[in-house]
């Protein structure tokens, strides 16, 4: 009985200090989750060592190549990805200050009005410079709200659109659009807002090019757009001829294009539905053999904004102005805004629930840009174009703009199969984002 007792005892010991254990493994947990939530780099800092940072935009290697990539460039070979990165001059300072507006009203956020006295702010019809791909009225669509729609953000007004003033900031400058066929659209849409102040004979179009111009002679100014859209150089850097089968950019340098930008006084970038394609191949600018290695887009994107944002903390700032342009959604799967299957197709009006995020948005993608452009502070203004144009389902181009290949019987049966659910109809919402650049110039 005694020896009993003993086991008793030596029992009720063990379970009283298996119990201790436990609570102290809870404690820790919950004091590392409450580290994490307060410095959530702290939970990937031993992975950030295991990185090689490399510098961008070194012109030596840039004049070393004799190689430009284009769309026969091929890799010879693929192999894992080296763990590099881009080491760009305000990655670890986190001392870069947003620039904050002089008005405490925050002008993307709000709702779309009906106003067809005010809107559209120009005729599909008498711009001469518009796109096959964006004239959804020219193309067959006969609904035209799309055009009769304001953005009214909430608590104050958007600075009223003026050709003339929006000339007078531009007299003896340059302003560039630097991105893909979206920004291209953002361009288009400019162009159309300002040339109907301009005599026809005091204006010119170059043809297109990756860096076509629009000049107004009476200012001495022009409105131009480069074809970038992976910002970086790339394979893809032709503005018509651009498909391929692989996706390779060179992540550690911008030259080639900033090359074209950096004289420029206004520059507008965008970039992102093109890392959304499926891996990335990377070759690097001291490769020789054109042995590449393959990346995610996310993780492709985010070098190449870090060779961006290292051009960009060089640029004399004194004499520029930079925006940049949030990604722009699309809207491809109608069960995310009504319980039915499709997408844009058929639209007519905008979704109405405030706060609608689609899956065309990236929030990862967004929290990198984010991250990016809090380092470079008050070097780059944002324009947010993002959560005003998630909730324009109806503004696309859908099955009513020019394809440049032909449809096959398949397709024509079955219109949400070919409808453009991606670009947007002129005018229409990238009028919208052209308002916000002039309310912040």
């Amino acid at each position: 009985m005694q020896r009993w007792n003993r086991k008793k005892t030596h029992y009720h010991l063990l379970a009283l200090l298996f119990l201790l254990f436990i609570i102290v493994t809870i404690l820790h947990n919950e004091r590392s989750i409450l580290q994490i939530q307060e410095n959530p780099d702290h939970v990937h800092h031993h992975q950030e060592s295991s990185f090689t940072y490399v510098k961008p935009n070194l012109v030596l290697l840039q004049n070393r190549h004799n190689e430009v990539l284009d769309r026969f460039t091929k890799c010879n070979s693929t192999r894992e990805y080296s763990r590099r990165k881009i080491a760009w001059e305000d990655r670890k300072s986190g001392s870069g200050q947003r620039r904050k507006s002089s008005e405490s009203c925050d002008v993307f956020s709000g709702k779309w009005i009906f106003d067809n006295s005010s809107y559209p702010l120009y005729k599909e019809s008498e711009c001469p410079y518009m796109s096959d791909q964006l004239a959804c009225h020219r193309h067959g669509r006969s609904d035209l709200g799309y055009q009769f729609l304001r953005w009214q953000p909430n608590g104050c007004n958007l600075k009223r659109w003026n050709a003339t003033e929006m000339w007078e900031k531009l007299r003896g400058k340059r302003l560039m659009f630097v991105g893909d066929s979206l920004n291209r659209g953002q361009w288009i849409s400019l162009v159309c807002l300002l040339q109907s102040v301009i005599p026809a004979d005091k204006r010119s179009m170059s043809p297109n090019a990756a860096l076509t111009i629009f000049r107004a002679e009476e200012y001495n100014a022009t409105v131009e757009f480069l074809w970038a859209p992976l910002l970086v150089e790339s394979n893809s850097d032709d503005p018509v001829n651009h498909r391929t089968d692989d996706r390779i950019i060179r992540p550690d340098t911008v030259l080639k294009h900033s090359s074209q930008w950096e004289h420029a006084d206004i520059l507008i970038f965008n970039t992102y539905l093109w890392w959304r394609q499926g891996p990335v191949k990377l070759l690097w600018s001291t490769e020789e053999n054109r042995v590449c290695e393959q990346l995610d887009g996310l993780g492709a994107m985010e070098m190449a904004m870090g060779a961006w944002a290292d051009w960009v903390t060089k640029a004399n700032l004194m004499k520029k102005r930079i925006f940049f342009v949030t990604m722009s959604p699309t809207h491809l799967w109608s069960r995310e805004w009504a319980r039915r299957e499709g997408n844009c197709y058929s639209e007519k009006t905008p979704i109405e629930t405030e706060g609608y995020w689609g899956s065309g948005s990236d929030p990862p993608t967004m929290r990198m840009v984010e991250k990016v452009l809090d380092n470079l502070g008050s070097k780059v203004s944002i324009l947010n174009i993002t959560q005003l144009s998630e909730y324009r389902k109806d503004g696309h181009p859908s099955i009513y703009r020019k394809f440049w290949e032909p449809l096959k019987p398949e397709q024509l049966s079955n219109p949400p199969s070919y409808s453009d659910c991606i670009h947007w109809c002129l005018p229409g919402v990238p009028d919208v984002w052209n308002e916000l650049l002039f309310h912040y110039m």
